[in-house]
C-alpha cells in the first residue's frame, strides 16, 4: 500500500508539469527569440539571391552567395588568417595555462595574489588592454622591442609590417585567452583526488611522471573542454583587431578574419547575402572540428 501511494505521488500530472514549465518559459523564450530565430534567419538569407536589406526582397533561392564568397580572394585570405590564428593560439594558450594552473594549484607563497593577477584580464576592458598591447608593440619605444634589443635583435615593426602583424595578433590573442583557460583547468586540478599523487610518490614516481601519467590523463576531459571552447572563441577573432590596428584588418588590409569579413560585408557594403553565407561557412567548419574533437576526446578517457 505504501509503495502504491509513493508511485501515485510521483505520477506526472498537468499541475506538476506546468510549474517547472512556467519557470523555464522566460528562458526558453529568450533562446527562441535571440538564438534560434536569428540562426534560422541567417540560414535562409544565405540562400537568398540578391537580397535587399531594407525591402527584404530577393530574386530567389540558390547557392549564388556561397559561390560569390568562395570566389572572393579576401574571404579566402580571411579563412587562412583565421585558421593560422586558431592553430597557433589554442595550443599555446592551453599549454601555458596548464603550466600556470599547476603552479597556482601548488602551495606557494602569495598564492592568492598570483591568482588575482592572472584573473584580472577577465574583468578588464578589451579595448583598454588592446591599447596597452599596442604600446607594447610600438616600433620606436615599445617594451617588446626594447627587450629584444637586450639580445641584440633588431626592432620589429609588429603593427605596420604585414609579415609580422599576424604574430602580434597571435601573441595578444594567446594572452587574452589565458585567464578563462586557467580558471577552468585550475578547477579541474582541484577536483583530482590528491591520494593519486600520494600513492605515486610512495612508489617513487618523479614529479614529471606524476604530471604526465596521472595529472594529464585525469585532466583530459577538462583539457578537451577548454580546447573546444577556445577553438570556437578563437575562430571568432574580431575585437582584437580594433585596438591593435586602429579598426582596420591589419596593415595594408592583410589581416582579414572571417568575422571581420562578415562585418565589412554587412555594415560597410550592405551585402547581407554574402555576410550570411560566410557566417554559415564558418559555422560548419567549427561544427565539423568540434565533432572531431568530441570523438577524439572519448579515447582520452582511460579511467
Amino acid at each position: 500500500m505504501r509503495r502504491t501511494a509513493v508511485k501515485n505521488d510521483e505520477r506526472i500530472t498537468l499541475a506538476t508539469f506546468l510549474q517547472p514549465a512556467a519557470y523555464l518559459t522566460p528562458f526558453m523564450l529568450g533562446i527562441l527569440i535571440f538564438t534560434v530565430y536569428p540562426f534560422i534567419n541567417v540560414v535562409l538569407i544565405s540562400f537568398r539571391e540578391d537580397y535587399k536589406v531594407l525591402s527584404r526582397e530577393f530574386s530567389g533561392y540558390g547557392l549564388g552567395n556561397y559561390a560569390r564568397v568562395f570566389a572572393d580572394p579576401t574571404f579566402i585570405n580571411a579563412l587562412k588568417n583565421t585558421a593560422i590564428f586558431v592553430a597557433a593560439v589554442v595550443p599555446a594558450a592551453t599549454v601555458i595555462s596548464l603550466l600556470i594552473a599547476v603552479l597556482l594549484n601548488s602551495k606557494i607563497k602569495l598564492q592568492g595574489l598570483f591568482q588575482t593577477a592572472f584573473f584580472m584580464p577577465m574583468v578588464t576592458s578589451v579595448t583598454a588592454v588592446g591599447l596597452v598591447w599596442r604600446w607594447l608593440f610600438n616600433f620606436d619605444y615599445g617594451l617588446i622591442n626594447y627587450l629584444l634589443s637586450l639580445f641584440d635583435i633588431g626592432a620589429i615593426n609588429w603593427l605596420n609590417d604585414p609579415r609580422y602583424a599576424i604574430y602580434s595578433l597571435i601573441i595578444y590573442g594567446t594572452w587574452s585567452m589565458l585567464p578563462f583557460t586557467i580558471i577552468i583547468l585550475l578547477a579541474g586540478l582541484q577536483n583530482i583526488n590528491p591520494q593519486f599523487d600520494v600513492a605515486a610518490k610512495a612508489d617513487g614516481a618523479s614529479p614529471l611522471d606524476i604530471f604526465f601519467r596521472i595529472t594529464v590523463p585525469l585532466l583530459a576531459p577538462t583539457i578537451g573542454l577548454v580546447i573546444i571552447v577556445n577553438m570556437i572563441s578563437a575562430s571568432k577573432v574580431f575585437m582584437e583587431l580594433f585596438p591593435l590596428f586602429g579598426g582596420k584588418p591589419g596593415p595594408a588590409y592583410s589581416l582579414y578574419t572571417v568575422i571581420y569579413y562578415m562585418y565589412e560585408q554587412f555594415y560597410v557594403k550592405w551585402r547581407l547575402g554574402p555576410a550570411a553565407a560566410s557566417a554559415m561557412i564558418l559555422f560548419l567548419i567549427v561544427l565539423v572540428f568540434t565533432l572531431i574533437q568530441l570523438l577524439l576526446q572519448r579515447k582520452w578517457k582511460n579511467y
